[in-house]
């Protein structure tokens, strides 16, 4: 047994074949000692609550329909657990998942965060109906930052073709310093921007609502003040007649409640960000893995095998 745990902590952030290798034991022998030590599937004892739940998607394979559901819960220590890899997005299948979580666990679920995938929100809102819908803010951030930086490619677009090529060339590399934060950028990339902006204002006024919506975010407001500080934001933005921003403004229509749902606890699915990327690697780490139990097995493996079996 001690063996064979030695064997699981070695594959932690590693591929079967490199430790099939490194042990000198058959591929084979390495899939059945997991199958033996990790199970495919959660087990629902190990959880006294849940209370933050998270629902992201990745791609298993480039195509936009392969889309698989990592569901994950941190504890209150901040530990991530993984409950489960769903085949597909659909609200069903979302659905029959979150219906099988024991009606113990159930109530004591008080956040679930999500992207803006309306058949989540859905999901959550029939099954859990106690629960907050969280739109998380790091996923609101991308888009009306996206809407900031289509602006950007517009104008620099014109400005090559309007400026010469020496006037050009004084604002060229300015696409990683306009993504920054104010607060991040050194010198020369402030300089920088500044020369851009004096060529285009209307990229100055989206870069500075841009910067005005985040730093709402990072203030301790109220679901209530953050709401007032959103609307007044979009009364500015449709004052200064700014087209760039008018799919996020959809958005806010949409989804405003959910939004500042984050206000209430300050919960978000950074947690859940942290995970896919380790995924992302995982299948780099392990070409090919589509089978959505050794998915589970491996990120189970990733996030708690030193705990387990070290």
């Amino acid at each position: 047994k001690a063996y064979e745990e030695q064997v699981l902590c070695q594959l932690i952030n590693s591929t079967l074949q490199d430790v099939a290798l490194k042990e000198q034991l058959g591929y084979e022998a390495v899939v059945g000692i997991v199958k033996r030590y990790v199970a495919t599937q959660v087990e629902w004892g190990r959880f006294d609550r849940l209370e933050v739940v998270g629902l992201d998607e990745v791609a298993l394979k480039k195509g936009r329909s392969d889309y698989v559901v990592i569901v994950t819960t941190r504890l209150r220590e901040g530990q991530v657990k993984v409950l489960a890899v769903l085949p597909n997005r659909e609200k069903e299948t979302v659905k029959a998942f979150l219906a099988r979580i024991p009606t113990r666990l159930q109530r004591t679920i008080q956040t679930v965060c999500t992207d803006m995938w309306k058949a989540y929100i859905n999901a959550v809102k029939e099954v859990l109906g106690q629960a907050v819908v969280v739109v998380d803010r790091y996923h609101v951030a991308q888009k009306y930052r996206d809407c900031a930086d289509t602006l950007r490619k517009q104008e620099l677009r014109r400005l090559k073709a309007e400026l010469s090529e020496a006037e050009y060339d004084t604002i060229k590399g300015a696409m990683w310093p306009f993504r920054k934060n104010q607060a991040d950028l050194n010198p020369s990339e402030a300089d920088l921007l500044d020369r851009l902006f004096q060529y285009s204002p209307s990229l100055k006024l989206a870069y500075d609502f841009r910067e005005e919506l985040t730093a709402h975010f990072e203030q301790e407001l109220t679901k209530a003040q953050a709401i007032k500080a959103i609307n007044q934001w979009r009364q500015d933005v449709e004052r200064s007649q700014l087209t760039c921003f008018d799919p996020f403004l959809t958005t806010l229509d949409t989804y405003l409640d959910e939004i500042t749902n984050y206000f209430l606890h300050r919960d978000s699915s950074g947690f859940v960000e942290g995970l896919n990327n380790k995924l992302k690697v995982l299948k780099r780490r392990c070409y090919g893995l589509l089978n959505l139990d050794h998915l589970f097995q491996r990120l189970f493996l990733d996030l708690e095998g030193y705990a387990l079996f070290a």
